[in-house]
């Protein structure tokens, strides 16, 4: 255990889990969609819905859709920025089995009509969880590099997408398969050591089978 687990983050209060969870869950969210929303539909669950409104759950997430770090001082208005800059959100409340009580489901919507759904929950001290994006089941922390590619399921797909990476110098930390069936849609996702390359997401973008490929760096921009 660190001073930072005992302590906290830096960040605007009241809460750790309802400010810097909600702030990151937001920001990871923008990261994987690849633009700034301009609309959020977002459904809080459990504690984030029962209490939410009085611990900022909701100015929090809406700030890290517009890019902020938990300790912005502007987390406080979010509401309003996120109206000036022409981003139009509305939270509602959800019941979901067996999820964590501090979990938020976020629709959004790109100006070019991309569209994501990220389930994530916030575990406390800024720690999150995503355990969905879009109609895929996935565990990850966004601590990582991480790459999600949705693929064809075919014979060789996940050593070419390998192949890809290590020609690259990139190294793979954790790597999770998904498939609806045989021969279907399936998915792959990939936490890595080390960032991923622009030319190496186009390569992977190019590799037969690929339908799409989503990243997200936590160290750069939201």
């Amino acid at each position: 255990m660190t001073v930072f687990d005992i302590m906290g983050p830096v960040m605007v209060g009241p809460s750790s889990s309802h400010t810097a969870g909600a702030v990151r869950i937001g920001r990871l969210t923008r990261a994987l969609l690849g633009a700034a929303p301009v609309r959020a539909e977002i459904r809080l669950h459990g504690s984030f819905s029962a209490t939410g409104r009085g611990h900022g759950t909701d100015r929090a997430l809406t700030a890290g859709l517009l890019g902020m770090e938990a300790d912005d001082p502007r987390l406080p208005q979010s509401l309003s920025l996120a109206r000036e800059v022409g981003l139009y959100v509305t939270f509602e409340p959800v019941t979901l089995p067996h999820a964590h009580p501090n979990t938020a489901v976020l629709t959004v919507t790109a100006a070019d009509g991309r569209t994501l759904t990220v389930t994530a929950a916030s575990l406390g001290g800024s720690r999150v969880k995503v355990t969905g994006v879009d109609d895929l089941e996935v565990s990850f922390s966004g601590d990582l590099p991480t790459l999600l590619l949705r693929n064809r399921d075919r014979p060789g797909i996940v050593a070419e997408v390998a192949q890809l990476l290590s020609a690259a110098g990139v190294n793979i930390a954790t790597l999770h398969l998904h498939r609806e069936g045989r021969g279907g849609l399936a998915a792959m996702v990939v936490e890595s050591d080390q960032p991923l390359p622009g030319g190496l997401l186009k390569a992977l973008a190019e590799t037969d089978g690929i339908e799409s490929v989503r990243y997200l760096d936590p160290k750069g921009g939201a």
